[in-house]
């Protein structure tokens, strides 16, 4: 199985005209994503041909959904729109809205973020600044490459993108279930214990790895979370084991203040939730290798 999305996904694209739009729409259809059109308001009622698919282009998400049935939507808006674009996936009511967009202010993602749980969540957004979520062999919805692992029994969520791409190549003879890269913003959607949570209840995913990255407490929270609620065994790293206090690294969310947030406070808060913890992104694939040899 899978979470989020799967092969009965229908994916729409917002943003599908421009130039990042188009390329990675070419690149999730050749990885065999549903996509049935896009959204731009001013080139509505015209097609775009990418291969042998001539995909439609709507005014808006609503349309698109009347339409096509679209059940999710992947943003690839630019970041002063994509709060507008957000807004409009959540009016519209679709159920996964996945924001790869990065720059997008802080503000405005509080703003959708607050809007949608306003509007009882019934939108989920993944993101923003995030690669997508994947599900091999079934879906694609953003910019993760699909060629690069297979699908198997591990869930993987992760805020970092490229952390995600390696571990998915490292443990590619195993296979994933589904893995969500949640974004390194200091305010996303989607979290790292919503994806727990869809992975313990997931009947297929048998065991899971989590990335986390220093700044913040997610990765507390979610360990304080794994004590209590997952059963299924979970592997960790946490990007930053170098990283000087007080400074931002890559990631707007990733900074030290004080004591918090660093990655040597974050492993063990996993470990004392019985989480096994990589001190590498290859350690770490390799202590998920014995865990599944256990399995």
């Amino acid at each position: 199985m899978a979470i989020f999305l799967n092969e009965n996904s229908k994916v729409i694209v917002q943003g599908m005209t421009g130039a990042e739009g188009t390329k990675h729409t070419r690149r999730m259809l050749a990885s065999g994503t549903n996509i049935v059109g896009g959204v731009n308001p001013r080139k509505a009622g015209t097609k775009v041909e990418i291969g042998e698919k001539s995909l439609p282009v709507f005014a808006s998400v609503a349309d698109a959904m009347a339409e096509t049935g679209a059940d999710t939507t992947v943003v690839f808006v630019p970041p002063k729109f994509a709060k507008g674009a957000v807004v409009e996936a959540v009016d519209a009511g679709i159920g996964l809205c996945v924001v790869i967009t990065e720059g997008i202010p802080v503000h405005d993602s509080v703003n959708f973020w607050a809007y949608a749980e306003s509007k009882g969540n019934a939108t989920r957004i993944i993101g923003p600044n995030c690669p997508g979520v994947i599900s091999p062999g079934k879906s694609n919805a953003g910019i993760i490459p699909s060629d690069i692992t297979k699908a198997g029994k591990i869930g993987l969520v992760s805020k970092s993108g490229t952390l995600t791409y390696q571990l998915m190549y490292e443990l590619r003879d195993i296979g994933f279930s589904t893995c969500v890269g949640i974004g390194g913003d200091p305010v996303i959607g989607t979290t790292h214990i919503d994806c727990l949570k869809a992975f313990e209840e997931d009947p297929e995913t048998e065991a899971i790895v989590m990335i986390g990255e220093i700044g913040g407490d997610a990765e507390e929270r979610a360990a304080e979370y794994i004590s209590k609620n997952v059963t299924k065994p979970v592997v960790g790293y946490i990007a930053g084991f170098t990283a000087p206090p007080g400074k931002t690294m890559g990631h707007a969310g990733a900074i030290i203040s004080g004591s918090a947030g660093t990655a040597d406070a974050k492993a063990k808060a996993l470990g004392e939730a019985g989480v096994k913890v990589g001190k590498t992104p290859s350690q770490t694939a390799e202590l998920m290798r014995e865990v599944v040899k256990n399995l």
